[in-house]
């Protein structure tokens, strides 16, 4: 039923829920994720975004640099990474949602990005803020009121150096409440 997470914080989130797991192995799947992404993000999939890695904890996502992406300053555009940067976040709160097993609207209310150096090669977008939407979405559901968390989602060069930062305002409401 509960799993204890540490002494003080019991969240309803089943990570064994058959929802999340086909979800994750649907992701990992490069086919899948591929007709995912047209049918539902047909600019996610024409600029090229890849699932990397997937957890309800983590997840990671690559987004190339090139003819799809780039802007005319020879650089991944901003919006390509604000999408890449929210795309992480978004599929960890669709696992929290399918392992609560309720119905939750999500909406990305405020995004805020700083960008450090010009993205001129494949970016890896990594978002490692799982238990907190967990918990929001567990908040959510026990009060019945919207409730929201802000998330953070690091885009990386292949060698790690740090090319930009967004921090994403998401909001989660029991869908009739």
């Amino acid at each position: 039923m509960a799993e204890v997470l540490s002494p003080k914080n019991t969240t309803l989130f089943d990570p064994n829920h058959p929802k999340v797991l086909k979800t994750i192995k649907q992701a990992k799947n490069p086919l899948l994720f591929k007709l995912y992404l047209i049918g539902n993000l047909p600019m996610a999939w024409f600029m090229g975004l890849k699932m990397k890695s997937l957890t309800p904890y983590k997840s990671e996502v690559t987004i190339p640099y090139g003819w799809r992406s780039q802007n005319p300053f020879k650089s991944i555009y901003f919006i390509a990474q604000a999408g890449a940067a929210e795309f992480p976040a978004g599929i960890m709160a669709s696992l929290a949602i399918a392992g609560s097993g309720k119905k939750v609207s999500m909406l990305v209310r405020h995004v805020e990005s700083e960008f450090f150096k010009k993205a001129t090669k494949t970016t890896t977008f990594t978002c490692e803020d799982g238990l907190l939407i967990q918990e929001t979405v567990q908040k959510a559901i026990e009060t019945g009121e919207g409730q929201t968390c802000v998330i953070t989602s690091t885009g990386r060069a292949p060698d790690g150096e740090v090319m930009s930062v967004t921090k994403l305002t998401w909001s989660f409401k029991v869908k009739g409440a």
